[in-house]
Formats: C-alpha cells, structure tokens, sequence
C-alpha cells in the first residue's frame, strides 16, 4: 500500500539501530503510530511480544491481522455453507451500489472519480458480503479483520488518486483501469510471541502501557491522515458517514496533536515523560515540524540521547510537484531512559 511515511524501506536500518542501542536487551516492543503496521510486523518476527496502536480505524484493522493473527486461517464457517474459496466467492460479487458506488464515482456522485464505476460496486457488493458473514457467525474475528485487509489492499491498487486520497485524478489512471480482485495476504505467524493492538490516543495510551522498547512514528507535517486515507477509513468501517466538500472526506476525521505546530512540542514531552519504557525511538525526517535541536533537548531531559541518520527517498505526494527535492534526511532518535 502506498503510504506517507512508509518505513519498508528502511526497515533494516531501523532494525539495525535498535539492537545497535539496545544490544536486545528487551522483549516488548511498542509501536504507538503503527501506520500499515511494516515495523510491528518486523519486530514481531524477530521474536518480540508488539504491542500496536494507532487512532485510525483502517490501521487498526490492519495491524489486527498483521500482529494479532497467528495461526493459518481455515474459514471453516464458510466451508460449512458451501464456501470453499471466499476469495473466488468475492470476485464474482457485482451486485450491489452502496457507499462507495454512490459518493466515490462520476456516476454515482456526478463530481467524484476515485474509482471506475465496476470496482466500486465490486468494493461495496465485498464489503457488505464480508458484513453479513461476521454477523451471522459464519466467519471468526481474526478471519473477519483479515478479510477486510485484503479488501483494502485490492481497493488502494484501483484507487484514482496520486497515492492519498485527499485528491483524486481528473482523468482514470491506467493502474485505476484494472479491474478489482481481492487476493489472499501473508500471515505473518510467530508461535514464540503474542501482539496486542489498540486504537487510541498515544498520550491516553501511554500512561496504561508499559514495556521495553519504544518506538514512535508520529506523523511529521500538517498533513493528517484522516482526510489522506478516509475512503480507506470508510471501506474499513463499512459505514455511512456524513461527508463534506469536493472530495467527500468524513466529517468525524480524527486530528492529531503531532499534525500541529502550536501542540507538537508539549505533546511529544508528555508522551516522552509518561513513557514507561526503558529504549525509546522516534523516527523523524529533516522536513518535520519539530527541530532536531528540540527532539534532543526534550528527549535528553530523560536519559542517555543518541541519533542515527539516514538518507531516503523522499515521499512526494501530488501537491509537492514545485520541490524538487528527491531525498530526505531520516533520523531515528535514541533514548535510554533513566
């Protein structure tokens, strides 16, 4: 999934830097901005016990499968009705306009093109599909959150949008041409840890959590990921929500004290202080709205600082086509707390 603030592809050096700092002393991980849940997953198959949290619908569902899964899935629910394959019995799905068909197409919003006419019906027919089945016990939560993630998965492919959804595209890109299939995702199965996932607020969450190892992945800018990704927060939740302006974002979109300047430094120190951890992490890049001379001072107050850097692609969203900028600074901030 295209995402703003994507760790894949420095998953090696976050890794790396951790048990550089912490020379794996400890076995409880926490990622409280979990995201698509990329570093969650990784330490989850290093063998540490996640925990995960975010205050987004759509992440939660994610991370659900990505952490709290782990066993094989047998759909043995639907078998018994005559299911065999809940993959192909989706696929075939094309009869339904629900949502996403009615506020998220030119035909059904006459203003709105996210998606070609067929894959929104597709997604609204699956999503109501995989409703009515958890309701009526036919599939388990695990399998339940699991499916919804594959749907998210196949729904951001076909999206018509510059990778967030603040914005689609005038005119159908070719990747939103292609018609829709759900596919089955990884489990990520580890017999030798257990996750547990919240969604919450991190400066709620913090002060009823504890463990060993912290690491933090607020969002950097004034860009906020309600109204970045709140088509995928409708497909998550399978609701009906009021909706606002040319690009129909929720209107309940939850916001972030990290998105904003004036709130940033006071909750950073809060969450910091409250942090019953020994190793804390943050990883920021050199476009974020608190400084490096700040993140230091206020982590120093707590422990022994130190700073890891590396250079990284820069994210580039529709809206940054004047920078020319093509990487970025990623710094990843250690903290022993004493």
């Amino acid at each position: 999934m295209n995402y703003i603030g994507s760790k894949v592809s420095i998953l090696d050096f976050i890794e790396n830097s951790i048990i550089d700092f912490t020379k794996e002393d400890g076995h409880v991980f926490c990622d409280i901005f979990s995201g698509t849940g990329v570093v969650g997953t990784r330490f989850k198959m290093l063998g540490y016990d996640v925990i995960a949290n975010d205050m987004q619908y759509y992440s939660y569902v994610i991370n659900k499968h990505y952490l709290e899964n782990n066993e094989d899935i047998s759909f043995s629910g639907l078998k018994k009705i005559g299911i065999k394959d809940p993959f192909v019995f989706l696929n075939k799905l094309d009869n339904y306009r629900g949502f996403i068909y009615y506020n998220y197409t030119l035909e059904g919003s006459n203003e709105r093109q996210y998606f070609k006419e067929e894959n929104a019906i597709k997604i609204d027919s699956m999503r109501d599909a995989i409703e009515k089945w958890y309701k009526k016990g036919y599939i388990k939560t695990n399998e339940y959150y699991y499916l919804i993630t594959c749907l998210l998965e196949a729904s951001d492919k076909v999206a018509n949008t510059a990778s967030v959804y603040e914005a689609f595209l005038k005119n159908l890109k070719r990747s939103a041409q292609n018609d829709i299939e759900i596919k089955p995702l990884p489990i990520t199965i580890n017999k030798n840890t257990f996750s547990k996932v919240y969604i919450d607020d991190s400066n709620e969450l913090i002060k009823k959590i504890d463990g060993d190892i912290l690491y933090l992945d607020p969002p950097y800018n004034g860009r906020k990921y309600s109204s970045n990704y709140h088509i995928l927060e409708t497909i998550a939740y399978g609701d009906y929500p009021m909706i606002k302006g040319k690009t129909g974002v929720r209107q309940d979109g939850v916001k972030s004290k990290y998105n904003s300047l004036n709130c940033v430094m006071d909750a950073f120190e809060e969450l910091i202080k409250h942090a019953n951890f020994k190793y804390i992490f943050l990883s920021y890049n050199d476009e974020g709205i608190m400084s490096l001379d700040d993140i230091e001072t206020i982590m120093s107050k707590y422990g022994r600082y130190y700073r890891y850097e590396k250079n990284h692609k820069r994210y580039k969203a529709n809206k940054d086509k004047e920078t020319t900028k093509k990487t970025t600074i990623e710094y990843l901030h250690a903290l022993e707390k004493y």
